[in-house]
């Protein structure tokens, strides 16, 4: 099984292609055209999907929410359409309690979170260098938040059947 996890935006979005063991298979930040198209192609492949999801807080937000809630719908209807399993849609607060244990967590807490468990002692904040690369090697904002979404999904949920 693979698992898809993304970071959406309202213009491009952070993804990791991963293993269900938490390996990671590709990574990157693209246009949003290219996450369809990347869950089309993959269409034949027993994928799994996960997709940030938006919440309101009471303040007020811009066009670019709207426009990436519009990019979350697409990239869950593609999924749902094109693959055995129901996307699981994760809000933000979900993803600081699995990996940081309180909502007040920050992308720092999170990072960190993810160095201590999957690259603990490797220099460069898990990351390596060109000519020794770490297990995140690579990684970037977005990409690190999307492989936290997609390590909360796998550590949290079992039932991803499709229902009938």
């Amino acid at each position: 099984m693979k698992l898809l996890s993304i970071d959406p935006g309202n213009e491009m979005s952070g993804y990791v292609w991963m293993n269900e063991d938490y390996t990671i298979i590709n990574i990157g930040k693209v246009e949003n055209k290219n996450i369809l198209q990347f869950i089309e192609d993959n269409r034949h492949i027993k994928i799994k999907v996960c997709i940030e999801m938006v919440a309101s807080y009471g303040m007020s937000v811009g066009q670019t929410v709207f426009d990436t809630c519009v990019w979350i719908g697409r990239f869950y209807q593609a999924s749902y359409e094109r693959s055995d399993y129901i996307p699981k849609l994760i809000f933000r607060k979900d993803v600081k309690m699995n990996l940081c244990g309180q909502t007040r967590a920050k992308d720092t807490n999170i990072k960190q979170a993810l160095i201590d468990r999957f690259a603990y002692g490797v220099p460069n904040n898990g990351k390596g260098y060109k000519k020794d690369p770490g297990y995140f090697y690579g990684f970037k904002a977005d990409i690190w938040q999307a492989y936290a979404l997609g390590v909360t999904c796998l550590d949290n949920f079992n039932d991803w059947e499709k229902e009938v």
